[in-house]
Formats: C-alpha cells, structure tokens, sequence
C-alpha cells in the first residue's frame, strides 16, 4: 500500500512562530488528534475529502515543511499554510496603545492568528469546554475522541486519532457523554449541532465574518462564548472575545490597570483594540502578566459517579 505524503514547502511572508501559532490547536497534552514531538506537529483531522494526518515542521531559515497522509491530504496541504497563519492581518495593529501590550508584541512577532477551517471539530471543543475546567475539558475530549474517532491515515511515530465525523458524534451513546464526564445539556447541545453539521457549514462558510456569530448563536445551546472560541479556532477572528470566561476578564483587567474586572470592564479595556481584540488577549495570556489568583480554586465535580 502506498503511504507517500504530499509534500510541500511554505514561505512565510513575515516572521512565524510555528509552535505557538498552530500549538494552540492542541487540547492538552493528552490530546489524541494534535501532538509535538520531536519539532514536529502532528494533526489528525477529518476534512471534507476524508480522513487526513498533517506533519508540520519549522526549519532554521522559517519555513515550514509540510506533508499530508490520507483521502482529506490534498484538503489539508491545501489549507496548511492557513493554519501557520498566512491569512492573518496584524497591520494596522496598534500595540503601542499600551506599553506591556507593546513589549509583548515585540517579543512575540511570530505569534500570529491560525484557523483550522473545520468547523465541527471548533464547535465539538467549544460545547466539550463549557462551564468546567479545562482538566475536565481536555479529558473529555480525549475520551470520546480516543473512543469514536479513528486511526489517523499515515506513518504516525505515536496513536493519533482522527475526531468523529457529525454521524459519528450523532451515535455517542448516552452513557459514552456521561463516562466521559460531561453533563446532559452539553452531550444535547453538540449531539444536536452534529444533526445540523452539514447545514451549518453551508450556512456559515457562505456568511461574512460579522455574520456568522448570528448563526452560531441561533443553534440552541451555543452561546456569546462559545460561539466566540469558535470562530476563533475555525476562521481565525482576530476580534472575537469570549465573554463569559470564569478568568479572562480579570486576566485583561490585571495586565491593562492592575485590578480585575468583569466582562464590561474588559469589553471596555480592549475597545481601543476594536478589530484586533483577540489578539491582544493572546497577548495578554502570553505576557504572563494575568495576575494573582484570589479565592477558591474551581471546585472540579465528578458526577460520572451518579
């Protein structure tokens, strides 16, 4: 059986920091669709031409070299260079609004906005996060993804998986979301979201940027937040900001004055930003200066014991 890759190189047109652009798309270290090993991001995703495995390694003079198992391989060389952010615009981006912003910036020119264009996948992580830590998250992502997905195409060094396609989601049975340690309503919402997969896409791949957090929306269950983390990861919306977060808020509001805030203190801190908000929070998030922590930990609540 033939394993040969496309192959291909890309150039960036300004400075990338691979690991840092495309790393985030890895769900923790468990993570059995997205790992890094040995300067090597591997990726398992399910695209519209099939099943696809995604090698990506950064060479010393910056490009990236990349190669693609499976039916979804021309699919995903295709859109690899989008996941090392070439379709991100940080000019005009005024970091000098403030000075930690600014110093981060510098440090950071690589840090660029990537998007993954799978959309299901965006909107399976984003129900799976809601409302609960991101062990929980991350653990339950690895769970059912291990389970129902499958074996990514390709000579993988290490098991990566392949996420479940919507019918795959759709046949999760109910003890498999409570196994797995997530709670009715987010089980309802994505099984849901997966009957509408394909009507989804359409709808949203059609809309302009400032239309498709109404679409998101309109799907019950799916709310400010998630629909921001999903345009996020899937379209790369540098303005998208996930109000609702248990600690983003005060992460602004430390970094930008020193003091916490809420979600209408941070909309309010970043208006400056309008356009580029997201970046500055991944900014923000990457400076480390988030502040200390005060009062309980979020308490992490195992029900599969019910």
């Amino acid at each position: 059986m033939d394993v040969s890759p496309l192959r291909t190189d890309y150039r960036p047109r300004r400075a990338l920091d691979l690991a840092a652009t495309a790393g985030v798309f890895q769900r923790g270290p468990g993570d059995p669709a997205q790992r890094s090993h040995a300067g090597v991001i591997w990726r398992a995703t399910r695209t519209p031409l099939g099943a696809a495995t995604t090698a990506l390694a950064q060479r010393a003079d910056g490009r990236v070299s990349i190669a693609c198992w499976g039916p979804g391989a021309e699919w995903a060389i295709a859109q690899a260079p989008a996941l090392c952010g070439a379709e991100d615009q940080p000019d005009p981006f005024d970091a000098a609004r403030h000075p930690l912003i600014d110093a981060t910036y510098r440090r950071n020119r690589g840090l660029l906005i990537a998007r993954t264009d799978l959309v299901l996948d965006a909107v399976a992580q984003a129900i799976i996060e809601q409302k609960v830590t991101l062990r929980q998250a991350f653990g339950a992502w690895r769970r059912l993804v291990t389970r129902f997905g499958s074996p990514a195409p390709g000579p993988v060094p290490f098991p990566l998986v392949v996420p479940p396609s919507a019918s795959g989601w759709r046949r999760i049975p109910s003890w498999a979301w409570h196994a797995a340690g997530l709670e009715p309503p987010q089980a309802r919402t994505l099984v849901q979201t997966a009957t509408r997969a394909d009507s989804l896409i359409r709808a949203i791949n059609a809309a302009p940027p400032d239309g498709q957090d109404a679409i998101l929306q309109s799907l019950r269950g799916i709310g400010a937040w998630t629909s921001a983390e999903v345009r996020t990861r899937a379209f790369g919306d540098p303005d998208a900001v996930a109000v609702g977060d248990f600690h983003l808020s005060h992460h602004v509001g430390y970094a930008l004055t020193g003091s916490r805030t809420d979600d209408d203190g941070m909309l309010a801190l970043l208006e400056p930003w309008r356009g580029q908000r997201q970046r500055v929070i991944r900014l923000i998030l990457r400076s480390g200066a988030t502040g200390p922590r005060r009062g309980p930990r979020l308490h992490i609540e195992d029900h599969r014991s019910r």
